[in-house]
């Protein structure tokens, strides 16, 4: 069964929006990326078969994305910053520190499935760097070693970002779509 089999109201409603069938692949990518937390093969050749387009065409959007995941990921995924101001803020030791925590590198899951992580381009909070972002939502900012220990403590222990206390308080805690929270 393909996973928009039962979706056929959801599709008419984005076809709607899209004349251009071609044009709904994001919304279709991100339908999927919501529901499963990663796109597999069989999802995008589903997508490219509904769209009328190739699936080499779906990887090339998915490959220009670092929202779109071709590889499982676990329950939180961290995604670390790894332009200029980042970098210059710490970002490069924050990784080799999730590394080192984890046990982990770029497309593998911790055992207890738990963490995946992963380096990306700008998340656009370059004022604060470094910047972490956690799964698609809430991004952390002013990130050390300490913050990183505790956010990492926290989302172990299932507490949601504006639940954790991160030590250190530097300019903004946690953004939720612009807002600020927790600060």
């Amino acid at each position: 069964m393909g996973f928009f089999d039962d979706k056929q109201d959801w599709l008419n409603e984005v076809f709607a929006q899209y004349p251009d069938r071609r044009a709904a692949l994001m919304p279709m990518l991100r339908r999927v990326q919501q529901d499963e937390g990663w796109i597999s093969p069989e999802r995008q050749e589903e997508i490219a078969r509904i769209l009328g387009i190739t699936a080499t065409e779906v990887a090339g959007v998915m490959s220009f994305y670092s929202y779109y995941q071709a590889l499982p990921t676990g329950k939180y995924h961290l995604q670390v910053c790894a332009t200029l101001s980042c970098a210059i803020g710490g970002a490069d030791e924050l990784w080799d520190e999730l590394v080192e925590t984890l046990g982990i590198l770029r497309g593998e899951v911790t055992p207890d499935g738990l963490f995946s992580i992963q380096k990306v381009e700008c998340l656009g909070s370059c004022h604060t760097a470094p910047v972490i972002q956690v799964n698609d939502e809430p991004y952390v900012e002013c990130v050390t070693k300490a913050r990183l220990h505790a956010l990492l403590q926290g989302l172990r222990e299932g507490k949601k970002l504006e639940e954790i206390a991160l030590p250190g308080k530097v300019g903004h805690e946690v953004h939720v779509r612009g807002e600020e929270v927790g600060a």
